[in-house]
């Protein structure tokens, strides 16, 4: 007998998101993919992700499928007026500006609880509401600069450098929907809302915990270690450069030690004082040496069948493209193809998966105000002409 489909989580809860580029609207698409009616708010000239440079519109695609797309002006008066009709309706609204913003357009937080004591106000910043740095600017890359990253990234005696990608973006909006979420079920058992803030700098700081540990035992910053851990805590853990690529290789243990040196008879390994953590430790240098110049005449695939069937952590260093043509994410649903006016991409879902309910298939974004006159007199019982009012005021962009 076929049991029937259990609903995603959050069916039922409308999120108007007035999120824009990575952060906020990470957040969001992982409530949409949990189920969520999710209304992207965007203001007339649209989420500036939706034009951008040599990626083009890929990461506004891959952010904003299963959303419902409306205009608004919130610098408009009668556009303000719509958004908190529209949040008399919502069971959250996550926005990720400036924290000075929302408050200057009689938007904020206590504003919209009043008219709606049920609402989740989410906002996400580079630095939170308060505090000393709560209104400097931030970026990605700033971000990474004043967090520690950085200047833990990069090789031994060069420059400090960012990760490839926008990691505190994602990260900062990760943790919106962990407290989006968590603020909801409150709501559940209190029957009130809540606002909840998340900052950018906050957000990325779990990953400092060994390199704070090993400023905390040694009383100095860690120093840059390449692709080596941050404490030489393992040996080896570390990048090599096979035939055709690259590998990355660890032995966390001294069984994975034992393993790896078994398997590839790499001599100047056998030495049996290596066998313990705290001698590799001490010739890491030749330890590296060594394992490079092996790595250097077999291909990836060798590399890689050899030490997993070890039981040896190691994997081949991949590029974007191979990660995208992937089969065990495609084979898991998790990346799919879709079509645009260049051809087909594949676009992701959520990581997250709900046993009984199948991933929610991923629609293509909207395009800029597209559901605004269904969603308004949906929402907000507006007939045509109170809609077409409001756009001749300036309250609402023109719907394509």
């Amino acid at each position: 007998m076929n049991t029937p489909d259990i609903p995603l989580p959050l069916k039922g809860v409308r999120v108007l998101d007035l999120g824009h580029v990575f952060q906020g609207p990470y957040a969001t698409f992982l409530m949409a993919m949990a189920g969520a009616d999710v209304i992207k708010i965007e203001a007339p000239h649209g989420d500036m992700s939706r034009r951008r440079g040599r990626d083009g519109d890929y990461p506004f695609r891959a952010l904003n499928g299963c959303k419902r797309g409306i205009v608004l002006n919130l610098k408009s008066e009668r556009g303000r007026e719509v958004l908190i009709k529209l949040a008399r309706k919502a069971d959250v609204l996550v926005e990720n500006f400036a924290p000075s913003v929302m408050p200057r357009l009689g938007l904020s937080a206590d504003v919209l609880m009043k008219e709606n004591p049920r609402l989740i106000y989410a906002s996400a910043s580079g630095f939170g509401r308060t505090g000393p740095y709560a209104d400097k600017l931030a970026l990605d890359l700033t971000i990474q600069a004043m967090s520690g990253l950085m200047s833990t990234t990069g090789e031994l005696g060069g420059r400090p450098l960012k990760a490839g990608v926008p990691v505190a973006d994602f990260m900062s909006g990760a943790h919106l929907y962990g407290a989006i979420v968590t603020a909801l079920y409150e709501r559940g058992v209190t029957g009130l809302g809540r606002a909840v803030e998340i900052s950018m700098l906050e957000s990325v700081f779990a990953p400092l915990l060994p390199a704070a540990g090993h400023a905390y035992a040694s009383h100095t910053p860690p120093r840059r270690t390449g692709n080596r851990h941050v404490a030489d805590s393992y040996v080896p853990f570390d990048t090599f450069e096979a035939a055709d690529g690259w590998v990355a290789i660890v032995c966390a243990t001294d069984e994975h030690w034992a393993n790896f040196t078994g398997a590839t008879g790499i001599a100047a390994l056998q030495d049996a004082s290596l066998r313990q953590l705290k001698a590799r430790i001490a010739r890491i240098d030749e330890i590296t040496e060594a394992i490079a110049q092996w790595a250097s005449t077999r291909t990836r695939d060798e590399i890689t069948t050899l030490c997993q069937a070890s039981h040896v952590p190691c994997a081949p260093l991949r590029d974007v493209l191979e990660v995208l043509d992937d089969p065990h994410l495609r084979a898991r649903g998790f990346l799919t193809e879709h079509p645009t006016h260049a051809g087909p991409v594949a676009l992701p879902n959520s990581p997250m998966r709900y046993e009984g309910s199948p991933l929610r298939t991923l629609t293509a974004p909207p395009a800029l105000g597209e559901h605004t006159n269904a969603v308004l007199a949906e929402l907000c019982g507006l007939n045509d002409a109170e809609i077409a009012a409001l756009r001749e005021a300036g309250a609402l962009g023109h719907e394509t």
